[in-house]
């Protein structure tokens, strides 16, 4: 083993254990980053790298989206589309045994595609679903695992930030990613009512249905809610998939698009608007500060070429490489029980996608399979970040109950990341008709 790769290995060991200790990740990699670059090339290039990888990213006009769909979701916090989207599905379903939980978990993938916001999706829907489910006797455990469950679906479903930043890191089309979402993110939404459809069968008491059942003329009176919805979505999906706008175009479209529709509706206000400018502000600064160091410390492992060489060692196994997918997902669930999946994505995209290269899976294939797989870990324990927002809003129900409500959940996510390993075309089918 040279000493290059040695000082990669030993970064990494450095690297997981100060984040043990709760150290911010950005600062953390990038002063390890510059350390290690400093030891094995020079302090004066390390200074160099130090002093233009913030600027190089910061000024980088692709990375622009993020700030453009951050604000997007930040302001639809404002409009009331949630509330809306929950309402429609309500009036529609809320009658079947399990039709409020459905309709929470549609309420959320409406949400998503308008946001690309996973924590959001939850608060704001956790506010407005929980108490009707409480009111209709729910049990909690399914009432809270399918607000926090239908919340990943904000990280799968277009616009994602997830797959922004994965295509920064590899090098991928991001219109191609974001469309590669769509199928599996209606896919897993089903797979989710399926789930609800199920344990309310098992045991109708978790779930019963409400004495309410509207008339078709309210019903379709209430779609009327969800045409600035459904406004957005074409604009900013189609105005990709068509190649009418880039995705940084159509982030700009989208955030401005939802600015109009929250003061055409009245229920977006300069304070809320100032108000969203600033949480987006201090959520790009933290992107952007976990950017940087990764960038700096992907310099690092690049001199210390520990990535090259593990997919040297591991595309020349003599195993199948199906074997060698299983293990990295496996790797994956477990570090999204004590990561979050922005983090997840930085630290180890620059080790394993030489090797996912080596084994010649498809790029954007590979950043749906690993998104679905974040969307696990953002609901399993210890940390499951989705748990503990859900936990904010529900300050009275246990963890426990609703880490046990998550449960058939994380059933339906493992059962689409093996159709999608099955049927690779169901992340692929829209990317590939965006080429032709």
């Amino acid at each position: 083993m040279s000493i290059e790769t040695a000082t990669g290995i030993i970064g990494i060991i450095i690297l997981f254990t100060l984040l043990a200790s709760k150290m911010y990740i950005g600062v953390v990699m990038g002063i390890l980053g510059f350390l290690g670059f400093a030891y094995l090339v020079g302090p004066s290039a390390a200074l160099s790298i130090l002093g233009s990888s913030p600027y190089d990213t910061a000024a980088s006009y692709s990375f622009s989206v993020v700030p453009l769909f951050i604000l997007m979701g930040q302001i639809a916090q404002y409009t009331g589309m949630s509330e809306d989207i929950y309402d429609v599905v309500y009036k529609w379903m809320g009658h079947l045994r399990g039709g409020l939980a459905m309709a929470t978990v549609l309420g959320c993938a409406g949400f998503a595609a308008i946001s690309g916001a996973s924590f959001a999706a939850v608060a704001v829907l956790g506010a407005v679903a929980l108490p009707e489910m409480r009111k209709y006797k729910y049990d909690l455990g399914l009432a809270t695992g399918c607000i926090t469950s239908g919340g990943t679906l904000g990280i799968l479903i277009p616009p994602s930030i997830a797959f922004v930043i994965y295509g920064m890191l590899v090098e991928e089309s991001i219109g191609k990613l974001l469309m590669a979402g769509i199928i599996p993110g209606i896919l897993l939404t089903i797979l989710y009512v399926l789930a609800i459809y199920i344990v309310c069968a098992i045991n109708p008491e978790k779930g019963p249905a409400t004495p309410i059942k509207f008339g078709m003329s309210e019903r379709i009176k209430s779609l009327r809610g969800i045409w600035s919805f459904l406004v957005l979505f074409v604009l900013v999906v189609g105005g990709i998939y068509t190649g009418i706008f880039t995705p940084t175009e159509a982030a700009g479209v989208g955030a401005f698009g939802t600015m109009v529709i929250g003061f055409a509706r009245r229920k977006l206000t300069i304070r809320n608007l100032i108000k969203a400018i600033q949480e987006t502000m201090v959520t790009t600064a933290m992107v952007f500060l976990i950017l940087v160091g990764a960038n700096i410390f992907s310099v690092f492992l690049g001199v210390t070429e520990l990535p090259m060489n593990l997919a040297d060692y591991i595309g020349g196994l003599d195993v199948p490489r199906f074997v060698i997918l299983i293990g990295i997902l496996a790797l994956y669930i477990v570090l999204g029980c004590v990561l979050v999946g922005l983090a997840m994505i930085i630290l180890t995209i620059p080790v394993i996608y030489p090797v996912v290269s080596a084994l010649g899976y498809d790029p954007i294939w590979f950043g749906v399979v690993m998104v679905v797989v974040l969307e696990i870990g953002l609901i399993t324990p210890p940390v499951g970040l989705n748990v503990f927002v859900m936990k904010g809003v529900a300050k009275d129900i246990p963890l426990e109950t609703i880490f046990r409500g998550v449960v058939p959940f994380i059933i339906a996510s493992v059962v689409l990341i093996i159709l999608i390993i099955i049927f690779p075309e169901i992340a692929l089918y829209l990317p590939n008709q965006m080429s032709k």
